[in-house]
């Protein structure tokens, strides 16, 4: 049975005053389950605060708006990294990882970080799980007051008094004065790359724009087992058709803009044609092949796929296939004539990935 493929929105799942969390589920995008892919969206308002936390699945963090603070605590480390973080950041964050999430007081923009990772060996095909460390809904409000007090070396009634004291869940708005860690420069080292001005992998005059991120230039990646990259293209281009040729899945979220997109599968059978625009996510089932034109306003979006280090094979522009594969082949594979073969081997001589408008 066809899985449907239709882009959509997420959904909230919880929040307040500090901001909140949302989710894309399953039930209303099939392709998560199918892939084992999850996705969510936090957003944080001016002096809010997501609560320390661990999650059951590998990420790619990818700051869609604003700037703040992210701590991390990687497996076995002795000590936090705070990490100043803004628009265009990517952070690969690997199982095990503690990390909280703050949005200055002085903040005028909403601190918005996009996460997609592989929840293949998660406890729910297609969605995280979050573990709170702490709030109404933490660890530890699970344990008794013996083991909590045991574990802490704290008196019974000291624990149950610390464990009880954060009310909220998941996210809090902390109180004016209240301050937290400043960010140290030396903890951005290998723990983020922004892509706004990391240097670009691809760049085509009123085409558009790639920057790819991999073991080199964001070493996590390897132990994340994912590969991303963002893409901006101009307006009205077009992004070749093409595939992932090593069995990936390719998650795209829609940063801005919007355009057109489709997808087509085996037999030649056209298993998505729509509009997308910003917000919205949808996935590319494995060798499928897609392609999509922008509107006026142009269009950008950040990918996932699940390899560290992925591969494409493009249909059409100079490094497509078809300009490798001789004369003679393409003659008989299109039943055409050498004088269709000439033209068509003629054109995109120069263009490759992304075509700008005639």
């Amino acid at each position: 049975m066809a899985v449907d493929l239709t882009p959509r929105q997420p959904t909230k799942s919880y929040g307040g005053d500090g901001g909140a969390y949302y989710e894309w589920s399953p039930a209303d995008l099939p392709m998560l389950g199918v892939a084992s892919i999850g996705a969510a969206k936090l957003s944080l308002a001016a002096g809010g605060m997501s609560l320390p936390s661990y999650s059951d699945s590998a990420k790619v963090a990818y700051v869609l708006q604003g700037k703040g603070t992210c701590g991390i605590v990687l497996p076995e480390a002795t000590k936090e990294k705070v990490v100043a973080v803004k628009e265009g950041d990517a952070l690969a964050l690997p199982f095990g990882v503690v990390t909280w999430w703050h949005n200055t007081q002085e903040s005028t923009t909403e601190l918005v970080v996009l996460f997609l990772g592989d929840t293949s060996k998660g406890h729910r095909p297609g969605q995280f799980t979050n573990f709170q460390l702490t709030g109404a809904s933490g660890i530890f409000t699970g344990f008794s007051t013996e083991f909590v007090g045991r574990a802490w070396d704290l008196k019974q009634d000291d624990a149950a008094k610390l464990v009880s004291s954060q009310p909220a869940s998941g996210i809090v708005k902390l109180s004016a004065g209240q301050k937290l860690p400043e960010p140290v420069a030396e903890d951005r080292k290998d723990m983020a790359l922004n892509c706004l001005e990391a240097k670009l992998d691809v760049d085509i005059p009123k085409g558009g724009r790639v920057v790819v991120l991999n073991t080199a230039n964001l070493p996590l990646v390897k132990e994340v087992g994912l590969g991303a990259d963002l893409v901006r293209i101009d307006a009205h281009s077009m992004c070749s058709p093409g595939f992932s040729c090593d069995s990936a899945y390719q998650v795209t979220y829609i940063v801005r803009g919007s355009g057109r997109v489709q997808v087509v599968g085996p037999d030649g059978k056209r298993v998505l044609e729509t509009r997308i625009e910003g917000g919205s996510l949808f996935i590319v089932p494995r060798f499928h092949v897609v392609s999509k034109i922008a509107d006026a306003s142009g269009m950008e979006w950040f990918s996932i796929i699940t390899t560290p280090n992925p591969i494409f094979s493009h249909l059409a522009g100079k490094t497509s296939v078809w300009k490798a594969i001789s004369p003679e082949v393409l003659e008989a594979s299109f039943n055409t004539t050498p004088e269709m073969e000439k033209l068509f081997r003629s054109k995109r001589l120069d263009s490759e990935i992304f075509f700008a408008p005639n």
